[in-house]
């Protein structure tokens, strides 16, 4: 993951070389200055994403002088860093446009959070950005949002394939983006101009699935009183994205096995050969390999259309991405309904808490959810009490209080394990469903289960 850059600008030498180790050890690249000449001269090389500047700076010692250089840092938040007890001083550097300040000595845990809030704004405010430059229909890789590790390495390996023709397998939990990703494959290929037609395989009865992809003739059955153009033909030059694909019978397997190596199908009753030129995407939440030894997947059609497999994981699994989740769906809320919206602190730290069993999904709806009963323009936990009277995150499995001496790492081990072992018992070993019901893939459970000797 990718440094976030601070540049600490002020003219005592000790507090500029303990202040930038304690924040290195806290995973961020930090650049100094002693004055606001330094600083400006730092600029020209170092992108900073925040500046922590010294109320009181040579050679003139004058605070106004630094209040006036506030608006020198190109919208990048600036955190105050003052040894004088007035408020008032600090409150006008606020006005004018610092995101907060911080008084000496300096408290390294309220650092950590007056630092970590700012970087979030700046990174949101960039999200936001990229959102906007890519329209209302989420084009680009930056649809898919968040700052994970994960997230980050979805977005570089969608950028990388999605000019190709590879065809696509994307696994992973429901409600984890996997129609987004699909949609950012083919906004970002060069099939972009032509039809994204989308398909759940579950969703049509087996008897109907046939002739929804390929179209029938008139006669070809009871009922077909003239020619209809099938799906695939539909998506001719552009993406076919076939969501749960391991729910597709598998008489219609056989069938869509031969469209992908021939490019070929016949409309149902029809004796005319239709050619397609298509970019075939795939989604599961389903282990295929576990339907293939089964038998109700066949084997060579999971690898035709596994050219390359994108795993998306568990919003549980990804937490920090939940505050630019939410800033990005009150965007569009706020575009739907006209207003203006915001998130308390206390709401956005609600958010954060909980583990979403419906990944996404779920986070989406209860934010809209929360929003609709707003009055106001900011979304508080009076609002989220209404519809969440206890105020407790949702969970699928209650989670006690630790009540020993253990450490955090050795509590959430043993709380892992916990659950792991409900799950398997419940399920009756079943490792795929084990993993359904905890919301994480089954690759990530198998790992689980190796890393703890379960």
């Amino acid at each position: 993951m990718t440094q976030n850059k601070i540049l600490l600008v002020d003219d005592e030498p000790a507090f500029r070389e303990l202040a930038s180790r304690w924040l290195a050890k806290q995973d961020y690249h930090v650049k100094t200055a002693g004055s606001l000449d330094e600083a400006r001269g730092a600029l020209a090389s170092f992108d900073a994403d925040l500046v922590l500047l010294d109320l009181s700076m040579p050679p003139s010692f004058d605070p106004q002088v630094t209040l006036d250089a506030i608006g020198e840092f190109d919208g990048r938040p600036v955190i105050i860093i003052t040894g004088h007890a007035d408020r008032d001083l600090a409150l006008k550097a606020i006005e004018l446009g610092a995101w907060d300040f911080i008084a000496k000595p300096i408290d390294p845990d309220m650092l950590a959070v007056v630092v970590r809030r700012a970087i979030t704004k700046t990174t949101l405010e960039r999200e936001l950005t990229q959102l906007k430059q890519t329209g209302n229909s989420a084009k680009g890789a930056s649809a898919y949002i968040g700052h994970s590790i994960s997230s980050q390495k979805v977005r570089a390996l969608v950028e990388r394939i999605a000019p190709t023709d590879v065809r696509v397998l994307v696994t992973g939990p429901s409600g984890t983006g996997k129609e987004v990703i699909s949609r950012t494959l083919h906004d970002l290929s060069h099939r972009a101009a032509k039809p994204f037609i989308s398909v759940h395989c579950g969703a049509i009865p087996a008897d109907l699935l046939e002739s929804e992809l390929f179209g029938y003739v008139k006669g070809a059955f009871t009922g077909a009183e003239k020619d209809k153009v099938g799906l695939l033909s539909l998506a001719d030059g552009g993406t076919l994205f076939l969501d749960e694909i391991g729910e597709m019978p598998l008489a219609m397997q056989v069938k869509l096995l031969r469209v992908l190596q021939e490019g070929t199908f016949f409309p149902v009753g029809g004796r005319e050969q239709k050619h397609i030129d298509i970019r075939v995407v795939s989604a599961t939440n389903a282990d295929l390999l576990s339907k293939v030894q089964e038998g109700s997947f066949r084997e060579d059609l999971y690898y035709r259309i596994k050219g390359v497999n994108i795993e998306t994981q568990a919003l549980a699994e990804r937490l920090e991405d939940v505050p630019v989740l939410l800033q990005s769906f009150l965007q569009r809320l706020q575009n739907q309904q006209n207003k203006q919206l915001q998130l308390s602190p206390e709401a956005v730290q609600w958010f954060r808490d909980q583990t979403w069993p419906g990944n996404v999904r779920e986070l989406k709806n209860a934010l809209e959810s929360v929003a609709s009963i707003c009055p106001q323009g900011q979304i508080t936990m009076e609002d989220i009490q209404l519809l969440y009277p206890s105020g407790e995150a949702i969970r699928q499995t209650p989670i006690s209080t630790p009540t020993n001496d253990a450490s955090l790492d050795e509590q959430v081990r043993d709380l892992e394990i916990r659950l792991i072992n409900q799950a398997l018992e419940k399920n009756q070993g079943n490792r795929t469903q084990a993993a359904k019901q905890l919301g994480i893939s089954r690759q990530g459970l198998i790992k689980k289960i190796e890393r703890y000797g379960v």
